[in-house]
């Protein structure tokens, strides 16, 4: 990606904080301190405090005897990345919830280990960049009835919970997981336009595996140059989670999602052998401004200060190795070729139906009319630009369509990938 002439806007030029945001960061200046005084993140202490919470750390480590010191380099990485005073509140909560989910896994795997002995059969996951049709591909998978995906209350909550019910009579996990998945459009109002979260909802990877302690939502949310994810490790807890989730259940067939999927195909097979992986794809004049411009909102719900020129390269250069990339992965044998299905973004929003009924017969699955019916009422009640319009153009970002479809012709030109003016 060539350099920009000029710096980026910042993002406090493109975004206005609510005012309830922009008060809470001002009460550690107003004390004379700093967001790190008023908000401290201390990994002794917050595993002492989940600890006697529980009741001490069950015996076993899901695999991961370095978990503790992975715990603490995240912790202390995350205590000097520059978070403001809610994104530090934000970030604290998650430490502790994953930090209690991983032990709550821990506990119930060292009193049930059988739970382990069935394997996660033949999840169908979905990977592409942003704004390639894998957030709302994964949802109408998870219409079929025959399928399963992950909700955020249950992924940030997989083990049973006191049988205590939350407001208005709803399980306390659906209500609990709000702070984690609506509280993100209060910080930032615009968020939702990009991206719906809600505690119901089928949710990412990134999010069920938080609890590894090396997953990538925590390099999603902040910068951090001294800490990196460690994406083998990350698979396993993955797996173990979904194992306690399905247990009792008598048939369980996942649909998962998230980007760095694409990225990462030969661990993730090396996991799970038997996936299906549905790859989206969209023209990415689309799709590559809309990544950073995703990334950086998130970074900004947190921090005053986010590096968009850096990130926009970064990004660009990632997804580029990775869609480009997957071309010879896939050739080479590397990874099982037969396991894929290519889904098109201009298909997929033209005629919803008939995209997915190609994709069922690629993987051997009967699409139902059940099915079909469920995917158009489901669409009907989620129009576009529900929650506003997320606009933005390549030169927002420091890019120029032409730009970004010479670095990714190779992907283009290998899979037919549509050009969208």
């Amino acid at each position: 990606m060539p350099e920009t002439s000029t710096p980026l806007a910042p993002m406090a030029d493109r975004l206005v904080r609510p005012d309830w945001v922009r008060r809470v960061n001002l009460m550690a200046g107003s004390v004379g301190g700093h967001a790190r005084d008023l908000v401290p993140l201390d990994a002794d202490d917050m595993l002492d405090t989940v600890a006697v919470a529980l009741g001490g750390l069950p015996a076993g480590d899901l695999g991961d005897p370095r978990w503790q010191e992975r715990f603490e380099a995240l912790v202390a990485a995350i205590d000097v990345a520059g978070m403001h005073t809610v994104g530090r509140l934000m970030t604290k909560q998650e430490l502790l919830r994953s930090l209690r989910t991983r032990l709550l896994l821990t506990a119930t795997i060292d009193a049930s280990p059988e739970v382990c002995d069935r394997p996660v059969t033949a999840p169908v996951i979905v990977t592409g960049p942003a704004r390639s049709g894998t957030t709302i591909l994964f949802e109408l998978l998870a219409l079929d009835p025959d399928l399963r995906a992950p909700t955020a209350a249950e992924a940030l909550h997989p083990v049973a919970l006191p049988e205590a019910q939350g407001e208005g009579g709803l399980p306390e996990p659906l209500v609990l997981s709000e702070c984690e998945q609506e509280f993100w459009a209060d910080v930032q109002p615009e968020f939702q336009a990009l991206h719906e979260l809600r505690s119901d909802l089928p949710v990412e990877c990134v999010t069920i595996t938080q609890g590894s302690f090396c997953g990538f939502h925590w390099n999603m949310i902040a910068s951090m140059d001294s800490w990196l994810p460690d994406p083998a490790v990350n698979y396993s807890y993955e797996r173990q989670l979904l194992q306690v989730l399905q247990h009792g259940a008598v048939s369980t067939q996942w649909v998962l999602k998230t980007p760095a999927h694409l990225m990462l195909l030969p661990l993730l097979f090396a996991e799970f052998g038997d996936a299906w992986v549905v790859q989206t794809h969209r023209d990415p004049a689309k799709t590559m401004p809309s990544t950073v411009s995703t990334t950086a909102m998130i970074q900004w719900l947190r921090s005053d200060h986010v590096a968009v020129d850096a990130m926009a390269r970064n990004i660009l250069a990632v997804f580029a190795a990775g869609l480009n990339g997957s071309i010879d992965v896939r050739a080479s044998g590397t990874v099982p070729a037969d396991r894929f299905v290519d889904v098109h973004f201009t298909g997929l929003m033209s005629d919803p139906v008939a995209t997915l009924t190609a994709a069922y017969e690629r993987m051997g699955r009967e699409f139902t009319g059940d099915h079909a019916t469920a995917v158009l009422d489901y669409l009907a009640h989620k129009p576009k630009g529900k929650f506003g319009v997320h606009r933005y153009q390549p030169e927002d970002w420091g890019f120029t369509a032409e730009g970004l479809r010479s670095e990714l012709a190779p992907y283009i030109d290998h899979y037919g990938v549509v050009r969208e003016d």
